[in-house]
């Protein structure tokens, strides 16, 4: 029986732990990457890695061990302040919880360690898709070349090129926006925002606007400072100038304590903006033969319900198993898969809308300490 011809666009998690998961399955596949390197850009911060989905799929790609070996220890230590840097919760890693924290890039490099040379082909663009008639499709690339496949993933993240053959679906703002700013080597230059982020995780919330952090292996604080903002709010700032952007944060943060204002103040580096997009939640498609998408191309959600890089992975490797049961039979995989996608993201794109809501409504931070009494009560 041949194997169909598998390609990737997107060499994010949920790409990856596609191609690793068919390979395990004895199947190849092709990622193509718009990304020059895998150093090309920052990946991001830490992720912390759920025992019910995201290392679910680290088992199916046999690689559970490698990842246990990157796991920042004590990462999974949280507390919550408010505007006046009162601790109204803390919780301490004592190694037993279900959310080991790990940096992204780190992970990204363990996924591509696992992949043979040449899985990934950087630096190239898709610039266009055409329907070829039963299932399979040609991408077209930047500078000339083409490839036919059987099946195609579209695992390019938010702003998807393979998204418009199944959907016409595009992200929306959500109303909230970040500016992301790191603190290096914390402990010895920035003592004040240390103590406030403390040994994991941070939220500071307040309504409209806080503080969400976390502490980098390496020492470092990686910082997102959100703001209920109009959309064309981000434009009207120049980060690059970071004086005048720290001056603007700092504005929008006046009536709070010093020390959580030292995580503007202090901070090293770029100012970073973005605006927080989403998918309609419950997005779905109708079958289209022989293309389908995971990840963020799928069901772009806000970052709230912790999920994002989780469900990508638990994506990829539902799909590398559909297409490994079904083999000789495109269709029947592509539509497993999907049965099980719409769901499943549909449950959590809800939770994560809710918890952008609940984390910054006039209640805030009050509502984020009962949500979390209340996984208290649930587990007894």
């Amino acid at each position: 029986m041949n194997e169909p011809t598998v390609t990737i666009v997107g060499a994010g998690l949920g790409g990856l732990t596609l191609a690793r998961v068919l390979q395990v399955h004895g199947i190849a596949a092709t990622i193509y990457e718009l990304d020059a390197s895998p150093d090309a850009r920052t990946q991001g911060g830490m992720l912390d890695i759920h025992e019910h989905n995201g290392q679910v799929a680290l088992r199916d790609a046999g690689l559970i061990e490698q990842f246990r070996a990157i796991v920042h220890e004590g990462g999974q230590a949280m507390r919550i302040l408010d505007r006046d840097n009162t601790v109204l919760r803390e919780e301490a890693d004592d190694g037993a919880g279900e959310r080991p924290e790990v940096d992204r890039p780190r992970l990204r490099q363990m996924l591509l360690d696992s992949l043979p040379d040449g899985t990934v082909k950087w630096g190239t663009k898709v610039t266009g898709v055409r329907s070829l008639g039963d299932g399979r499709h040609e991408l077209t690339f930047a500078g000339g070349g083409t490839v036919t496949t059987d099946v195609l993933v579209g695992a390019d993240g938010a702003w998807s090129r393979i998204r418009p053959l199944v959907s016409d679906a595009v992200p929306r703002y959500t109303g909230m926006s970040f500016v992301e700013v790191d603190h290096l080597a914390a402990d010895e230059r920035h003592p004040v925002p240390a103590s406030v982020v403390g040994g994991g995780m941070l939220f500071a919330p307040a309504p409209g606007r806080g503080f969400l952090a976390h502490r980098e292996p390496d020492g470092s604080l990686h910082v997102y400072i959100a703001l209920r903002v109009p959309e064309d709010w981000i434009g009207g700032v120049d980060w690059a100038d970071r004086d005048k952007g720290k001056a603007v944060l700092l504005e929008q943060f006046a009536d709070w304590a010093p020390q959580l204002r030292s995580l503007i103040s202090e901070a090293d580096g770029a100012l970073v903006p973005r605006t927080i997009n989403a998918l309609p939640v419950g997005h779905r498609w109708e079958r289209v033969p022989g293309v389908t998408l995971l990840g963020d191309a799928a069901h772009l959600m806000s970052p709230f319900a912790g999920e994002g890089a989780n469900l990508a992975m638990l994506d990829g490797a539902e799909l590398g198993k559909a297409i490994a049961a079904h083999r000789g039979d495109v269709e029947a995989a592509l539509t497993a898969y999907e049965r099980e996608l719409f769901p499943r993201s549909e449950q959590i794109a809800r939770e994560s809308a809710g918890n952008l809501e609940l984390l910054f409504d006039d209640d805030a931070p009050r509502s984020l300490v009962e949500l979390f009494a209340s996984f208290d009560a649930a587990a007894g």
